[in-house]
């Protein structure tokens, strides 16, 4: 009998491919704002990052989570979001 299946995400910030459980899932509310969604279960559009500072700098310089939200982030919404990656790691890579 095949082992359990873990879902695969892709970190928007390096591209790479990890189970979805080590990745932070960032998700764009029905009422557009832009969350941290630590449960990983909250209703909207959903995109995912390392909990890595560089991964956060790469998806959030580079227009990349945005582009993966399907939407304009507001300064509100992406200072919090820099806030959060400020409080994150400073590795260099992806957790392995």
């Amino acid at each position: 009998m095949a082992g359990k299946h873990i879902p695969q995400r892709t970190c928007v910030g390096c591209r790479q491919v990890q189970g979805k459980r080590q990745l932070v899932r960032v998700v764009r509310t029905t009422d557009g704002h832009i969350r941290i969604d630590p449960t990983g279960k909250q209703a909207g559009r959903g995109a995912y990052v390392h909990a890595q500072a560089a991964c956060w700098q790469a998806a959030l310089a580079g227009g990349r989570l945005a582009h993966a939200l399907k939407a304009t982030l507001e300064e509100k919404d992406r200072a919090e979001l820099l806030a959060y990656a400020a409080a994150l790691p400073k590795d260099n890579g992806p957790a392995a």
